[in-house]
């Protein structure tokens, strides 16, 4: 289980617990966590689950995919630590981690 910190575009924080194996987007959807509205349901057929992760993490949240890079060009501000959290898998090495939400999904 990682303890990951969501941070609201507005900069409230929610800090919950995700099981391992879950996607970020699923803690963010299981813990009620506004920010990310996940309409696909995580197949990696939108990108209304964009979060900016926060730098100390990219090495540890892997590499975006090609399918991943196709879906972030229909997001709004997209930036160089701009990942799909439904792509991001949980494990014990992303306890700790920090993502942020963008000021809008559409």
């Amino acid at each position: 289980m990682a303890k990951i910190t969501y941070i609201e575009h507005d900069g409230a924080e929610h800090v919950v617990d995700v099981k391992n194996g879950l996607s970020v987007m699923e803690g963010a959807v299981k813990n009620n966590i506004p920010g990310i509205d996940a309409d696909c349901g995580g197949a990696c057929a939108c990108a209304t689950c964009h979060v900016y992760v926060d730098p100390a993490w990219l090495d540890k949240t892997g590499d975006r995919t090609a399918m991943e890079e196709s879906m972030l060009d229909f997001a709004e501000g997209v930036e160089d630590n701009s990942r799909l959290s439904c792509q991001i898998k949980v494990s014990d090495a992303l306890d700790g981690l920090v993502v942020r939400m963008p000021e809008s999904q559409h």
